[in-house]
């Protein structure tokens, strides 16, 4: 947990606090933008919760942060009850999409998402990237029915994967899918579905998985009721720029590839883009190909 006398000189002088663990990869200030933000290096409080709704939304950092380095001296009865929250729902009710929280460090405190929704033969969940081991939240999730699908973006948002996948075992018989070009261990080899080729994959009629090489040579997208595109680092939304974009400085394969992948997303109609990093962004599906054209033009300068 996050250490009081590491507490980074940054910090506004309150109840929460960021200490010197952090390792900034933003999860906090896109969760709780009244309250964090990067500065130095690192996330810092730059405003101290005052209101409920910023003191949950602080708290959901909290819970979320992959490295443990956000932390509070005055705890209440809202600290379980954040807890609780979780999978937190986000998009359309009617949809049953959630963010799950409890970010992993080894996966740079990737988001993970959680679609809960019903089969013909029972649930046909689908796990999008993995947060950290959680047995709580794995006794959620197996509640819900666990994760029929646990679907990978890409090698690097992998997490706590396998772990859930004997969480899930328990219950029913849980696919993992990654793709052929980024399953470099052996490990992930044995995935019950390995994806091949560059063309879109009809998971099932609600379901599309979208190859999208670039960011990593295997990076996919998924694309579910033609209206939530799951972009793993693939694409995100800016704060800072107000825009879309790609990480450039971290793209591990190549970024002009990225680009023509990108222009493929054209392609097909959204409404949110639920990214690894970031926040979520949501407008209409017209007004989303205006801003990826923009993100395109914004990766060629």
């Amino acid at each position: 947990m996050a250490e009081l006398k590491k507490t980074r000189p940054q910090n506004k002088v309150g109840d929460f606090f960021v200490d010197t663990s952090c390792i900034d990869c933003g999860t906090c200030y896109w969760m709780a933008p009244d309250t964090f933000i990067h500065k130095e290096g690192q996330s810092a409080v730059f405003h101290q919760p005052d209101s409920s709704n910023e003191k949950s939304k602080a708290l959901r950092a909290l819970y979320s942060c992959p490295t443990f380095s956000i932390g509070h001296t005055q705890k209440s009865s809202l600290d379980k009850e954040v807890e609780a929250s979780f999978p937190f729902p986000i998009g359309d009710p009617k949809d049953s999409i959630y963010l799950t929280g409890f970010h992993a460090e080894n996966s740079f405190g990737a988001t993970s998402y959680f679609i809960e929704r019903e089969g013909i033969e029972g649930p046909k969940n689908i796990l999008i990237d993995s947060p950290r081991f959680f047995s709580k939240m794995a006794k959620k999730l197996c509640e819900r029915g666990g994760a029929y699908y646990q679907f990978l973006t890409h090698r690097d948002d992998i997490a706590d994967t396998d772990k859930y996948f004997e969480a899930f075992s328990a219950q029913n018989e849980p696919k993992r899918i990654i793709h052929k070009d980024d399953a470099t261990k052996d490990s992930l080899k044995s995935y019950e579905i390995i994806l091949t080729g560059h063309e879109p994959y009809q998971l099932d009629s609600e379901t599309l998985i979208i190859p999208v090489p670039g960011h990593t040579r295997g990076s996919c997208a998924l694309l579910y009721k033609n209206k939530y595109l799951f972009t793993g680092d693939h694409l995100a939304y800016s704060m800072k720029l107000q825009q879309l974009v790609a990480f450039k400085r971290a793209c591990w394969y190549d970024f002009t590839i990225q680009i023509e992948s990108m222009k493929k997303l054209l392609n097909f109609s959204f409404s949110y883009i639920l990214p690894g990093h970031g926040a979520p962004f949501e407008s209409t599906p017209e007004n989303m190909k205006k801003e990826l054209e923009k993100c395109i033009q914004w990766m060629e300068s």
